[in-house]
């Protein structure tokens, strides 16, 4: 089994390989050899919307597909899965991204992926009981040869920065008003002004989801 195997299995639903790591789920159960962190890729928003779990309004419809999908991807390759919603406890999805080589801290507080920029949508994870290879990180984080770090001053209410706590209440607030609509129908204008992010794409109607899923 490979990485490339598991990126077959994950392209039909949209899904793709975000990085991967070696290692023991000794903090949670079970154990494994490697760590694979699947994400929502730029064709994972049709998938999802043709599914059930996008029409049947219940609740968590997204998290619901994706414990779907990934458990099924698991249980073709003999692994076990993993989500970001199971807890509390919850898995410590953050240092398992850093730890892959291919996740950094932006200049404004959130993580950056070398391929998705801030548009990051980890679905789940998968521990196969094998060492995969796993290729070496290729690049440092993009913002280091970024020289006008948009995504600094793209926040209408400064409500990010790498120096303090993500100031939620503020973000919230604007969002209610009638200027935070953008933010709310386009997605967030600081995940929209990384470069990565644009060379990524993500369709307007999928930011906008997530967003009104974190305002609640």
């Amino acid at each position: 089994m490979t990485l490339e195997d598991i990126s077959r299995l994950a392209a039909p639903f949209g899904l793709f390989v975000m990085g991967a790591r070696h290692g023991t789920r000794s903090d949670i159960d079970d154990a494994g050899e490697t760590l694979v962190l699947l994400g929502a890729g730029q064709k994972c928003w049709a998938h999802f919307t043709s599914a059930a779990e996008y029409r049947d309004t219940r609740p968590d419809p997204l998290d619901r597909w994706s414990k779907r999908v990934i458990g099924e991807i698991a249980q073709t390759l003999g692994g076990a899965a993993v989500f970001p919603s199971d807890g509390p406890p919850y898995a410590p999805f953050i240092r398992w991204s850093l730890e892959t080589g291919r996740f950094f801290q932006s200049p404004t507080g959130m993580m950056i992926h070398d391929d998705a920029g801030l548009m990051i949508s980890i679905r789940g994870a998968l521990w196969i009981d094998a060492v995969l290879d796993i290729p070496a990180a290729v690049a440092p984080s993009p913002c280091d040869s970024c020289s006008d770090q948009p995504c600094t001053t793209a926040c209408p209410v400064d409500a990010l920065a790498a120096t303090r706590a993500y100031d939620v209440p503020v973000c919230k607030s604007y969002l209610e008003t009638d200027r935070g609509q953008d933010c709310m129908m386009q997605g967030c204008r600081v995940r929209r002004a990384c470069p990565v992010s644009q060379r990524f794409g993500r369709a307007p109607a999928q930011s906008a989801f997530h967003m009104a899923a974190f305002k609640g």
